[in-house]
């Protein structure tokens, strides 16, 4: 990950904010008082905030792990009238 100081992020943080959302590459911004942060583009952030969501769910990640394994000629093919 890359990092920089709080001086260079304020000097250059257009460019610093296009990086991030072209690369999806997080960048540690660093100050000499030891709290750093971390920036990262919005849509990683939702990303994250999607997963961390999605874990809460107490078995969605087995589930999701299990459907992954099933063979694709085995799944059902979607169907909007179907009663759930």
């Amino acid at each position: 990950m890359t990092a920089i100081s709080v001086t260079k992020a304020r000097e250059n943080i257009y460019q610093i904010l296009s990086d991030v959302n072209d690369s999806s590459q997080p960048i540690t911004i660093t100050n000499n008082r030891g709290k750093n942060g971390v920036l990262i583009s919005e849509e990683d952030w939702n990303a994250i905030q999607e997963t961390l969501y999605l874990n809460s769910i107490q078995g969605m990640a087995e589930s999701i792990i299990e459907a992954g394994r099933e063979p694709l000629e085995d799944c059902s093919i979607y169907n909007p009238g179907e009663e759930w």
